[in-house]
């Protein structure tokens, strides 16, 4: 079990960004959370992100439809 100083510093991120992560913010860059992933072990995960989202899949799709049609 690593401790949140650990992950950070092994991250390279600042602890205020690794606590922003873990609430799920999304002003936090990709690159944080990919790096986080890492050292974690889990950067497996990554490809799973967003595979099995049909939700966020409609809401995407929605949004591209408004675009067009602006």
């Amino acid at each position: 079990m690593l401790t949140e100083i650990q992950v950070s510093e092994r991250a390279d991120i600042a602890r205020s960004t690794l606590q922003a992560i873990e609430k799920g913010e999304t002003s936090v860059a990709m690159s944080s959370y990919v790096r986080v992933l890492f050292v974690l072990g889990l950067e497996e995960d990554l490809l799973n992100v967003a595979s099995n989202d049909p939700l966020g899949r409609k809401l995407q799709d929605a949004e591209l439809v408004n675009k067009k049609k602006r």
